[in-house]
């Protein structure tokens, strides 16, 4: 079998005010309709200067710890070179220096390998900005 690459780009809305969210099963979806039960990756990307993926739990705390923690390390605040925007919105663009704007995935069978409480999840603290873009590519 050949190798195949499959890629795809989803609108996404993450509203006007910071938030984690769950695109695990977008990722679940675009496996069925491509992956044909194959072996490989699946490298999430959102390209946008101010949002990331992270690969954490959901549901139990977790992703809202997240938030509170990149408030903490990431005031909206005046001290921000990166001045354009709400006040504090340079924030949002140190963010994927700290949440990567990606990840990359093991597909096993067509099936996104995650372990048992790990998402997919789109970090996202621009408020300025709530309308996104995801890629999703498969290589397998």
């Amino acid at each position: 079998m050949s190798d195949t690459f499959r890629t795809t780009t989803l609108d996404v809305t993450t509203g006007p005010r910071e938030t984690a969210l769950d695109i695990t099963d977008r990722c679940h979806a675009f496996l069925r309709d491509v992956a044909g039960g194959r072996d490989g990756l699946l490298n999430v990307f959102v390209p946008h200067a101010t949002a990331g993926i992270a690969v954490i739990e959901t549901g139990s705390g977790s992703d809202d710890d997240l938030l509170a923690i990149l408030r903490e390390l990431l005031p909206a605040d005046d001290r921000w070179r990166h001045r354009h925007g709400s006040p504090g919105h340079g924030r949002d663009h140190v963010l994927p220096g700290l949440v990567a704007p990606h990840a990359t995935l093991p597909v096993v069978g067509g099936q996104l390998a995650l372990g048992t409480w790990q998402s997919v999840v789109l970090i996202d603290t621009n408020g300025d900005n709530p309308e996104r873009t995801l890629r999703l590519s498969f290589f397998g």
